[in-house]
């Protein structure tokens, strides 16, 4: 069982408030990915659960007891850093081995006989007499986890395993540590900046800024239902478009676009007047060109051009601006389909549809309304 309840969880460091009153739930077997810029007090919290640090407030339980100050050998964890800390001069097995050396209850015989079963889960069993200088990156974060997974842990703790791989192993290190995950049914906490990584691997994510949680909920809620702007533009890529300005009456103004505002929008928007409408850039479709008169365009569509287009094979981001626009202003990011033809300084159509608006407080950064999803498509509220 691994159960963990961080509660009310502070770490300052002098004057620096590294975890500001962190209260979070991790239910046993659970894959939680802690995600967020750098300096936001992610690994700061991993390592209070690993024991590495001690809280300034609050408290740490697993599987209700108290770890405040209980050693890390006695947490029943096992963590997986980023720069893998293999012991040069050991071979993989011994650096496999090492995990359970200092373990009661194990023979000699059942010690190699395990090291034996975990290079065999990771493939790595033709790798064991060799040393960490003669393995690859991707061979060394598998001896890392290996280290970790020998010793059966209630719970694993990985500290941006997979930072140090170029992208194409980084993406099948993934994939390998999801089935590991479902063979294993080990509580694991994950802690990256990379949004992806959040997103392909969690069965919940945790979203801090500045030492603070900001949103805690499954990959679809946080893209579908973020709580603020700071999780709207931080979940996604490319990330949310944000347009800056205010309500007037029912249409919704900004330096360069007027864009009329649907009934529940309205009524969620309430007497907030200086919002921030945010779309998702698969969510502007783009059109052909322009008719010549504005009146032919409908209420969500409208004039702008093309000033940049990155293909991406399957897909092409497409930067637009509003024609009049002097500055990075209502600048928006569009996704089409791979096979769609346009180029810098061509005049589009651009439509957004009142389902796929989401609207901020622009004081607060607040959500005040989220895009309506289809009735299939809805997201589980933790």
């Amino acid at each position: 069982m691994g159960r963990i309840r961080i509660q009310d969880l502070t770490k300052r460091f002098g004057d620096t408030v590294a975890v500001d009153r962190l209260d979070l739930d991790i239910a046993d077997s659970e894959f939680l990915v802690l995600v967020g810029p750098s300096g936001c007090g992610k690994s700061t919290t991993l390592r209070c659960l690993a024991g590495l640090e001690t809280p300034s407030a609050g408290d740490i339980y697993i599987d209700g007891d108290h770890m405040n100050y209980r050693v890390p050998q006695k947490r029943d964890i096992a963590m997986v850093f980023q720069d893998y800390a293999l012991y040069p001069h050991m071979t993989v097995r011994g650096n496999i081995k090492f995990g359970v050396e200092e373990e009661e209850g194990y023979t000699k015989a059942e010690r190699m006989e395990r090291v034996e079963e975990v290079a065999d889960l990771l493939g790595i069993t033709d790798l064991l007499g060799r040393k960490p200088a003669e393995l690859s990156g991707g061979q060394q974060q598998r001896v890392a986890l290996g280290r970790a997974i020998v010793r059966e842990p209630a719970v694993f703790l990985m500290d941006e395993p997979l930072a140090n791989l170029d992208a194409k192993l980084r993406s099948e290190m993934r994939t390998e540590l999801q089935q590991l995950q479902n063979q294993l049914d080990v509580t694991t906490v994950y802690v990256t900046h990379n949004q992806t990584e959040a997103m392909t691997m969690g069965d919940r994510i945790a979203v801090m800024r500045e030492g603070q949680l900001q949103q805690v909920g499954e990959p679809l809620e946080l893209y579908h239902a973020p709580a603020n702007q700071f999780v709207a533009g931080f979940i996604g890529e490319p990330m949310m478009n944000f347009v800056h300005g205010r309500r007037e009456g029912e249409t919704f103004a900004s330096d360069h676009l007027e864009y009329p505002l649907e009934r529940d929008i309205l009524s969620d928007v309430g007497e907030a007047r200086d919002i921030v409408l945010g779309v998702r850039p698969e969510d502007v479709a783009v059109g052909e060109q322009p008719p010549a008169a504005e009146a032919d365009l409908d209420d969500h569509e409208f004039r702008m051009d093309v000033s940049v287009v990155e293909p991406h094979g399957n897909q092409n981001v497409v930067h637009l601006s509003p024609p009049d626009a002097s500055d990075d202003h209502d600048v928006l990011q569009a996704v089409t389909e791979g096979m769609y033809v346009t180029s810098a300084g061509e005049s589009v159509v651009v439509a957004i549809e009142p389902d796929h608006v989401h609207v901020f407080d622009e004081a607060t950064g607040e959500a005040l309304h989220n895009r309506r999803l289809e009735p299939n498509a809805e997201v589980t509220h933790v």
